[in-house]
């Protein structure tokens, strides 16, 4: 007898075929399928008519079958079959490629709701392929449920299933407790999950979704707030208070004032009695490298060694370099660790982080390894934190017996969400450039400049300076398509408008040493351009790169873009971003010319976050914390300041969760936290 945990093979209407289809989307089980809600419904209950249907958006329109074309072969070889439909506000040209059968179904003088994309003009309105369906169909079903989905698994398919799905629902326990349903009049979890696959109407939905996106962020928040009540019960590295001015009278250059305010939070925390967990966040070339040169100078003059954990070989090598030009004129000698290392190099290096002599490894997922053991850890810092995860960052913590973590971050945060997002994470802000940071200017425009445009990197390349060329994915989480992308751009564009260039191709297929080889050529001058895809996000910091060309913009966020733009300017060189595309929404074009009148990047967050979401806003940000599937962070800002409210009350009253009146509540964190290991 099939339950909740049960394969989905037991659904009617899925195969091993489609099981692995599911398993794409991280669906397994039959609970799975039920806790894979909707991205968004198709709205049957209030059609626009036609002529106030808005263009390249999807949208449901009500009309009447006039008239129906006879198919007509048209060049390509392909079949045109097209109908015509009206109401009492204009006509609707309906299109199909290839496709008659859909347009026989169709019987004139019979009332249907046509959805798809409205093109064409005032005159002239069409729609190419749409969904059809029929007054009585849309009577019994008024909503229609659009998943995420992948290739080969039909949305028609992943809907029905869903369906099939709904006989197990009354198996979910409910995990928030009942005085909280009864608080906020929320329907119980079984019914929610129901009516969010299967709406009645427009009420019903809005409740299920109103009790699910607390549930969501109530989750979150407990096993956020255990997470790290769990590290803060262990003794830290004891550190006393120290002199920070050798340190600054040492650099060449006078640190910001952020810089100063941001280094005095952290020693302060390094002197309390709990183990500092601190996230560093600042935008791009702001300077966290130089807050944790500070921060590791000051552990070492206690007396406690420190790590730092880097997301590729060629990024940790350059940190190794660059601090110990800061450190070792101080007697800290700076150890490197990284899996491209030398058998006889890395023996030499284990030895010395073993004895103490290795005041700061500086290393890759190397350093995570059970062979590196150190003899007195107490600070591990990870860079570019979202492209590690919360297990990570543990397996680092683990090294000894709860070091101080400091994780940085280059995506920059509105404060209030961050403190939200990370419950009771110290968060230290980096909110200005040094002194000297060129500005970057950043153009938009269309391909009908792009040979222009090449003209200027030849140009640029002439006087001795590098480019980057970006080129995104053609198509969603497809990692193959944006290697396919990005190889035909390098083949087809770059190659022939700049020929005889030194051009060099990146993407995420490579292996790791491949791309640190790439990197490297790229970083001494051996190669004029970089094409690549986004994993230069995180890279190298190339002082002759003067140019970022982004193709196809529209893809990427704003925040995306500007790290990406961050990537030039390092050098004394005046340096340009150039945004491609030819995407025609006139809200693309405002977000793209917003990027090119403001370099700060919680600007570009706040801006971002306003206009698309968060979407995948955290990127990698908490591997092993669970994915948000229907709260959304701007939106729901009022819920989360309620949900992070209640689970802190009934953590006060509870604290380990194991009154039996929580047992629901515990087996849920327990298994969406599964993943997430301890934060300290």
């Amino acid at each position: 007898m099939a339950d909740l945990n049960s394969s989905i093979q037991y659904l009617k209407g899925v195969g091993p075929a489609f099981a692995k289809k599911f398993e794409k989307l991280g669906i397994q089980t039959i609970r799975d399928l039920l806790l894979c809600y909707p991205r968004k419904y198709i709205d049957y209950t209030q059609p626009y008519p036609i002529a106030g249907a808005p263009y390249d958006v999807d949208c449901c329109v009500r009309a009447t079958v006039l008239q129906k074309e006879p198919p007509r072969r048209i060049k390509g070889g392909r079949v045109l079959t097209r109908v015509l439909a009206a109401d009492d506000s204009g006509v609707l040209a309906l299109s199909w490629f290839n496709a008659s059968y859909a347009a026989e179904k169709l019987i004139t003088g019979q009332t249907y709701y046509f959805e798809g994309r409205i093109s064409g003009n005032m005159t002239h309105r069409e729609l190419l392929h749409p969904l059809v369906r029929t007054e009585a169909q849309v009577a019994e079903s008024p909503f229609v449920p659009v998943y995420h989905g992948t290739e080969g698994l039909p949305a028609a398919r992943q809907a029905a299933c869903a369906r099939a799905a709904l006989a197990y629902v009354d198996e979910l326990q409910d995990p928030l407790p009942p005085e909280l349903l009864t608080r906020y009049k929320m329907p119980p979890k079984a019914q929610a999950v129901r009516a969010v696959h299967a709406p009645r109407d427009h009420a019903d939905l809005a409740a299920a979704r109103r009790r699910l996106i607390f549930e969501e962020l109530y989750l979150l928040q407990i096993g956020i707030f255990l997470l790290r009540s769990h590290g803060r019960r262990a003794a830290s590295a004891p550190m006393r208070p120290l002199d920070l001015e050798p340190f600054w009278r040492s650099l060449p250059y006078a640190p910001t004032g952020a810089q100063r305010r941001a280094t005095g939070e952290i020693v302060q925390a390094l002197c309390a009695r709990t183990p500092m967990n601190r996230l560093l966040q600042g935008d791009v070339g702001s300077g966290k490298t130089l807050v944790a040169a500070a921060a590791i100078w000051f552990a070492a003059q206690n007396g406690w060694q420190s790590a730092m954990l880097a997301p590729t070989e060629i990024l940790a090598r350059q940190h190794a370099a660059n601090l110990a030009d800061r450190l070792e004129p101080f007697g800290v000698n700076v150890t490197l660790l990284v899996g491209g290392m030398k058998a006889s190099e890395k023996k030499i290096a284990l030895a010395a982080i073993a004895d103490g002599r290795a005041g700061l490894v500086v290393g890759t997922h190397a350093v995570l390894t059970d062979s590196v053991q150190f003899r007195n850890l107490g600070l591990a810092i990870v860079d570019e934190q979202h492209r590690f995860g919360v297990r990570q960052r543990g397996l680092l913590a683990g090294k000894a017996q709860s070091p101080h973590l400091l994780v940085m971050s280059a995506t920059p945060i509105p404060r209030t969400l961050g403190l939200l997002m990370y419950g009771d994470l110290d968060i230290s802000v980096l909110d200005e450039l040094p002194p000297g940071r060129k500005p970057i200017k950043t153009w938009f425009i269309t391909g009908k400049k792009r040979r222009d445009m090449y003209g200027f990197l030849d140009k640029q390349i002439a006087a001795g300076h590098q480019a980057y060329i970006v080129c995104p994915a053609i198509e969603e989480n497809e990692l193959d398509a944006g290697m396919q992308a990005v190889k035909t751009y390098y083949a087809e564009v770059a190659c022939p408008l700049l020929p005889g260039r030194r051009i060099g191709l990146l993407h995420g297929k490579m292996k790791p040493k491949e791309k640190d080889e790439v990197m490297r050529q790229f970083k001494e001058g051996e190669l004029d351009v970089l094409g690549s895809t986004t994993v230069i996000e995180v890279g190298v910091d190339g002082p002759n790169a003067t140019v970022m060309v982004i193709e196809n913009a529209e893809r990427f966020g704003l925040s995306a873009l500007h790290q990406l733009r961050g990537r030039v300017g390092r050098g004394a060189a005046d340096s340009c971003c150039i945004l491609i595309s030819d995407h025609e929404s006139d809200a693309v074009r405002e977000r793209l010319r917003f990027l090119c009148h403001t370099a700060d990047g919680f600007a570009v967050a706040r801006y971002d976050l306003e206009t698309r979401g968060p979407g995948d806003f955290f990127g990698e940000a908490q591997h092993g914390l669970p994915t948000l599937r229907v709260a959304d962070l701007v939106q729901d800002t009022r819920t989360l300041r309620v949900a992070q409210e209640e689970a802190r009350n009934l953590l006060a009253a509870d604290p380990n969760l194991a009154d039996p009146a929580h047992r629901a509540l515990s087996d849920e964190v327990e298994r969406l936290f599964a993943t997430a290991g301890a934060m300290n």
